[in-house]
């Protein structure tokens, strides 16, 4: 499972700066909130021990953790999907068709806007990997939603869809995407490596080609990608700025979908998969954890 099971202190050191990451507003905000660490008796994460443990057992010698309880009961997501419903989503059912691990799944979350030139590259890029791909573009995707043609679709390459109409499709509204991450075709997930992402594709053993954008994702594609070695990087924060071009994407999907090394990270990503669900499990971890947690909130004081 990657190496969840140690730390590295130099990659500790060299972890992205936040700088760029949050907005002022946000920063003002978290910093407003300290003042009230005093009434703070302990913490819930939306992590595994399975996941995060060595780190979680470094939060738990920091100063300002000092007498204070941590709880891991993560994932808050569903960890297995119930059977077929009669209102399957179209790109559920066009899964069924495809062959197992097939699939790549792009999706940016609800925060994430691009330029139209980088959406040009992306599905240049989507394009010339030759793999199968489900892509969800909304048009909050769009760099300026409130433009005055708010209302157009988002335009892609002339005849994009029809080239790609055999191995891919363009989802244009909301999509299910624990679903998809779940289906036995999806073999990989681009992904801007919000924390929830992150936790729904370990959750079904899916590895990330991670691009993230702002707020956490930068430190969480450092997990993904060096730690559990479950994906692959599209490009350096340091970097962020720049645009992708779409020879870089279709790198990056070919190593995920059609190498050696993308399989190697969908074993792993497998095993960590395993390991999570276990420990929800009775005398798993999480579960261990959660019964902590309802003995701390239902002791007598």
């Amino acid at each position: 499972m990657g190496r969840s099971s140690s730390i590295d202190v130099d990659m500790i050191k060299d972890l992205p700066s936040n700088d760029g990451c949050f907005t002022p507003e946000f920063t003002k905000f978290v910093q407003s909130e300290h003042e009230y660490s005093k009434f703070n008796s302990g913490k819930i994460y939306n992590t595994s021990r399975v996941i995060e443990g060595p780190f979680l057992d470094l939060l738990s010698k920091e100063q300002i953790n000092k007498d204070k309880k941590q709880w891991a009961l993560g994932p808050f997501n569903p960890i297995t999907i119930s059977g077929p419903t009669q209102q399957r989503h179209y790109s559920l059912i066009w899964l069924d068709k495809q062959v197992p691990k097939s699939v790549i799944f792009v999706s940016f979350g609800t925060t994430t806007s691009f330029s139209y030139e980088q959406i040009k590259e992306i599905a240049i890029g989507l394009e010339q990997s030759q793999q199968k791909f489900i892509w969800v573009l909304r048009d909050a995707d769009k760099e300026n939603v409130f433009s005055q043609d708010f209302t157009k679709k988002i335009e892609l390459p002339k005849g994009f869809e029809d080239r790609v109409k055999d191995r891919g499709i363009v989802v244009r509204d909301w999509a299910p995407q624990l679903e998809i991450l779940a289906h036995n075709s999806t073999g990989g997930f681009l992904s801007h490596c919000g924390w929830n992402s992150c936790m729904e594709s370990i959750s079904m053993g899916v590895p990330l080609v991670a691009w993230p954008m702002h707020s956490d994702q930068p430190r969480n594609t450092v997990l993904i990608t060096k730690i559990l070695e479950v994906g692959l990087v599209v490009k350096d924060w340091a970097q962020r700025d720049e645009l992708v071009t779409f020879d870089r994407i279709e790198k990056v999907v070919r190593i995920l979908m059609a190498s050696k090394e993308g399989e190697e990270m969908r074993k792993r990503a497998k095993e960590l998969s395993f390991g999570v669900k276990n420990a929800v499990g009775e005398n798993g971890v999480t579960k261990n954890e959660f019964d902590a947690f309802i003995a701390h909130i239902t002791r007598a004081i």
